[in-house]
């Protein structure tokens, strides 16, 4: 462990840093089970309600890898605390919004708060935790938080809406943020990386321009109609972006993501599987929190208690995968993962219009359990290997994969829509709604099956020879 934090003192840095995760991570399924709530109070459509969730998503994904940047460069805890206090005033804002627009803007801000967040944290448990065994175990910690704070979520979510209103579930989040930075400022130390590395600001705005214009394409396309001038246009962006990203990370002498990295098969796969695993995740939350309240006519509350097995199953899964990481590598859990979100889909895409209790709650489960079994290693695969002075870099990088794929997951889950889910007929809203979100579980259980292949090539012989080749390099 570094020489200025003490042998208790790391596990209060530690404390300190999933206190910031159980702020960002219990605000995804609070926003979550209460869209319903905001779509009543505003009127918004279904894409209003996908820009809501993805406005927080594509700023956090736009941002990572530049505050993962400025973090290593002007100060990690200094970046954290501000990322907090971002967060929070921008939580206050939501809950004072009164139009969608006002809400999708007050949510832009709030992802600028939290891409100072998560990927710092990381970057901070990375440089607090050396050995290999103990950063696996204090990974495996941070996961087990996601699981807590996905519990708590729906239940508070659910409480608060249906007791006092749904701006309460934006405004709970002030007084985590206030303990989460007094913790920071009585025990995280100051950090940064020894080597100054410059700004890539045309890097920066190919990368988030090529993620705004795809999920862009995706949340309006069934409005505007998938062969209309302006999606063409946002896909044409999209494809002309990516390929200019390239080309620029290649040329310039710094990088804002050095390509290199990708030499390392399990630094790439885990790339590819934080997309698979999040897109899955997000589109499945999505759709249930609709279907629980506005096709079965639960209140919040029932619906938050209803999606409290894949809460729990996260609970669970979550640390025993940072065990099996530590004591058994990568592959098993990644394996399981994928088994599990595709179990999950499967059972979900097979629901009726009244399905039992059990059959939901073993859905959710499944889809619980997998999601939680897929942090760990994703995010030991991601900052293995990479010297200590890039944790914050490649800790970003696991996380803007996680954040496109939560987006990208949302928009697939609205961009099947039809016009039954668009009209005011109840009735053909909800025969519609079934039909379409059996083939987004459909879609889920391909890219889970993709999540075991991929789980299997990246922790290969051949794999692990990669990322010795690429840590010496860089090293």
């Amino acid at each position: 462990m570094p020489p200025h934090v003490t042998e208790g003192r790391r596990w209060l840095v530690l404390a300190s840093c999933c206190l910031s995760l159980l702020l960002v991570m219990m605000d995804v399924t609070i926003v979550n089970v209460v869209l319903p709530s905001i779509r009543q109070a505003f009127g918004a459509s279904i894409a209003g309600l996908q820009w809501i969730v993805d406005s927080y998503t594509l700023m956090v994904a736009a941002l990572l890898m530049v505050a993962g940047t400025l973090a290593d460069r002007f100060g990690r805890k200094r970046i954290f605390l501000a990322g907090i206090v971002v967060f929070c005033m921008a939580s206050a804002l939501c809950g004072l919004a009164a139009t969608p627009t006002q809400m999708i803007l007050a949510r832009t801000l709030q992802g600028v708060g939290g891409a100072m967040l998560n990927p710092v944290a990381l970057s901070i448990i990375a440089n607090t935790f050396i050995e290999p065994a103990e950063r696996a175990k204090a990974i495996g910690v941070w996961g087990m938080m996601s699981g807590i704070a996905l519990a708590l979520g729906p239940v508070v979510g659910g409480f608060i809406a249906d007791s006092f209103s749904w701006r309460w579930v934006f405004w709970v989040n002030l007084p985590i943020g206030l303990i989460a930075l007094l913790m920071t400022l009585r025990f995280v130390p100051e950090s940064r990386s020894p080597i100054v590395k410059r700004f890539d600001p045309v890097g920066q705005l190919l990368a988030a321009l090529a993620t705004a214009s795809l999920v862009g394409a995706l949340i309006e396309g069934p409005d505007l109609g998938w062969g209309s001038a302006p999606i063409a246009l946002l896909l044409v962006l999209a494809a002309a972006s990516t390929g200019g990203f390239v080309l620029v990370e290649r040329r310039i002498a710094n990088p804002m993501l050095n390509l290199g990295f990708f030499h390392s098969i399990p630094f790439a796969s885990a790339t590819v599987l934080a997309i698979l695993c999040f897109a899955v995740f997000a589109s499945l939350l999505f759709l249930s929190t609709l279907y629980l309240q506005q096709i079965e006519g639960f209140s919040p509350a029932q619906a938050g208690w209803k999606l409290m097995p894949f809460a729990l199953a996260v609970m669970v899964a979550a640390p025993l995968s940072g065990r099996l990481v530590a004591g058994r590598g990568a592959r098993l859990p990644l394996v399981l993962s994928g088994l599990g979100l595709g179990t999950g889909a499967w059972r979900r895409a097979r629901l009726t219009e009244s399905p039992s209790a059990l059959w939901l709650a073993m859905a959710y489960a499944f889809v619980g359990g997998g999601f939680g079994l897929c942090n760990a290693p994703i995010t030991n695969a991601a900052v293995s290997g990479m010297p200590r002075r890039q944790a914050g870099l490649a800790a970003a990088v696991a996380s803007t994969s996680r954040q496109i794929g939560a987006a990208l997951g949302v928009a697939i889950a609205g961009s099947v829509r039809g016009t039954g889910v668009t009209s005011g007929d109840m009735h053909l809203f909800a025969a519609s709604f079934l039909h379409l979100s059996t083939v987004v579980c459909w879609i889920a259980v391909g890219l889970s099956a993709g999540v075991v292949v991929i789980g299997m090539v990246a922790t290969g012989a051949s794999a692990k020879v990669s990322a010795e080749r690429v840590a010496e390099r860089f090293s």
